[in-house]
């Protein structure tokens, strides 16, 4: 268990000075420009933040103390508040980079508003999810956030949730919706995103009956609502439940997983492969490439999360994007509200994902 957020003990993390104990120095201009970038602003009104100048909105002021903490620089002693609590994080791991994505902005939005962040992530050999609660309860913290946690395992038990919530420990799940939860679920559309992955290639000539599926578990709730647009998707271009099941590959969500997947869709014929990850799809492009195929000239691959390197991969991947900031954000507004004693809805608010067309499909041989 990581907490993150907190003030380090040195300036900033090159060894310079942000804050002395005199009241601070405003950072050198490659450090202004930094905290800049990620609070949206310009080095001119960072500037007037650090040196406590007025006529910056309050809002404004938050966005860039919390770029302050996000970046890992120290905050001026005179610009230094205590903690308005803290809040866990629970990830499955670190090694998706889907996940710290998820993490970096939840992070950044809990700064803002007083809170810091308690990253918690499930590595094998690690402490279980039930175990990391119970860390977090000892530690007092005033809410969690869960990620792609057990609540969308079909086949876990639901109740350890309700314990949580008997303990009085408010919680927002990301991910996978279980109606058997009583708390607010944040979830993109999955099956949206398949379909559109479909529309897609289709668009581009590729049969729809040699269009393959290579997803995670069947036990998830995003991996089964996939299939559930994959199927809805193809059955609206005439192909029939039977050959649907066979475009069907049920793997890990890793690379690995992903070529495991891609031969027999590969020797199953298909033309365009979709995948539940971004990592899956370059797992199916390292395969085809090895069996000699070129891709996207010879199979087509569409993955799904959209994080910060795919764009850079070769060839640069055509994806699926997760809203990562929106639903970040709504998902800790939804947990601040419920801390703040104004309870929201316990339902599922749903995000559209959005298609990003890259260099990893094309139209189908013409073979």
């Amino acid at each position: 268990m990581t907490q993150t957020g907190m003030v380090p003990p040195v300036g900033g993390p090159a060894g310079g000075p942000v804050g002395s104990a005199s009241g601070g120095t405003v950072p050198g201009t490659a450090r202004l420009a930094d905290i800049a970038a990620q609070a949206r602003v310009s080095e001119a009104t960072v500037s007037r933040v650090l040196n406590g100048k007025a006529g910056v909105a309050a809002g404004t002021r938050q966005k860039v103390l919390a770029a302050l903490d996000v970046l890992g620089y120290e905050r001026p002693v005179r610009l230094r508040q205590r903690s308005a609590g803290l809040i866990g994080l629970v990830i499955p791991e670190l090694t998706n980079p889907i996940f710290p994505a998820f993490a970096q902005v939840i992070e950044q939005a809990l700064a803002g508003h007083g809170y810091t962040p308690v990253l918690c992530t499930q590595m094998p050999g690690g402490a279980t999810e039930d175990e990391l609660v119970d860390q977090l309860v000892e530690r007092g913290v005033n809410g969690i956030v869960f990620l792609s946690g057990l609540h969308a395992d079909t086949t876990a038990d639901t109740d350890r949730y309700a314990r949580l919530a008997g303990r009085g420990v408010p919680f927002v799940l990301v991910n996978g919706f279980n109606e058997r939860v009583g708390a607010a679920f944040v979830s993109p559309d999955d099956r949206a995103a398949a379909r559109m992955a479909v529309r897609h290639l289709t668009d581009l000539g590729h049969d729809p009956r040699r269009i393959g599926l290579a997803v995670g578990p069947v036990r998830y709730v995003p991996v089964r609502r996939k299939v559930e647009g994959f199927a809805a998707a193809l059955a609206e271009r005439g192909v029939p439940d039977a050959v649907v099941r066979g475009l069907v590959r049920h793997t890990l969500f890793t690379l690995e997983g992903g070529h495991a997947a891609a031969g027999g869709l590969i020797e199953a014929g298909c033309t365009g492969v979709v995948c539940g990850s971004d990592m899956m799809a370059l797992g199916v492009v390292r395969a085809a490439r090895q069996r000699g195929l070129d891709v996207p000239r010879e199979l087509s691959v569409v993955g799904y999360d959209d994080s910060e390197l795919i764009a850079f991969t070769d060839p640069p991947l055509t994806t699926v994007r997760q809203p990562v900031k929106a639903m970040a954000n709504a998902a800790v507004n939804a947990l601040l509200e419920e801390i703040g004693g104004n309870p929201v809805q316990h339902t599922e608010f749903v995000f559209q994902p959005e298609l990003v067309v890259r260099g990893s499909t094309a139209p189908p041989p013409a073979s």
